[in-house]
């Protein structure tokens, strides 16, 4: 009686164990979607020492900075522009989706019109505001938050409707992104809000 309820309760344990290993295998962290491809020279003028000006915040007139890049490498067809605070309370928040950038493009403007399709034919998604194109830094409380302004030159033009999320750009960049380009920049609320 012994030995058989020691081998079901091994059994059952190693098939237990298995099942363990092969779940852990399984959450391996993604590789980036950037991993193994050459930076992009990428600058915003806008931008001073590493700080978000009060005019492009929530505080301010809430409109988009000003963004320039280098030359892109010759396959590239388009470019792909998001914008997340890393110090958000729920974890990341996105501040801005842009995509189907044209090629030839070396800079964006500063207060790009917030609207679906901009007439060189970019796309903006949706951001955690719930709302089409750029939504300025807004951080609760009067901590500073950092905000990561990611640049993709992609080697396609991306099949996303309007109003595509971060994640859905993300998942649509996987193995066409040939540079890409950070900068981290703060912003830091003078007063709490109301």
């Amino acid at each position: 009686m012994c030995p058989r309820i020691f081998r079901k309760n091994f059994l059952f344990a190693s098939a237990c164990f298995t099942l363990a290993l092969a779940v852990l295998a399984s959450c391996r962290a993604s590789t980036p979607i950037t991993e193994g491809t050459p930076a992009l020279e990428f600058t915003a003028s806008s931008l001073q020492s590493g700080a978000i000006s009060k005019a492009f915040t929530c505080d301010g007139s809430d409109t988009s900075p000003a963004l320039s890049w280098g030359a892109p490498p010759p396959a590239t067809q388009s470019f792909a522009l998001t914008i997340v605070d890393i110090d958000a309370p729920v974890g990341t928040f996105v501040h801005w989706v842009l995509y189907n950038v044209p090629a030839s493009a070396r800079s964006l403007p500063e207060a790009v019109p917030k609207i679906e399709q901009l007439p060189d034919g970019s796309i903006q998604g949706i951001t955690d505001f719930d709302k089409i194109g750029y939504g300025g830094p807004c951080p609760p409380g009067k901590s500073p938050h950092r905000y990561v302004f990611s640049l993709y030159a992609v080697d396609t033009k991306l099949p996303l409707p309007a109003s595509a999320t971060k994640k859905q750009l993300e998942k649509a960049l996987r193995g066409h992104v040939l540079a890409h380009g950070k900068l981290i920049a703060s912003y830091q609320r003078q007063s709490p809000p109301n």
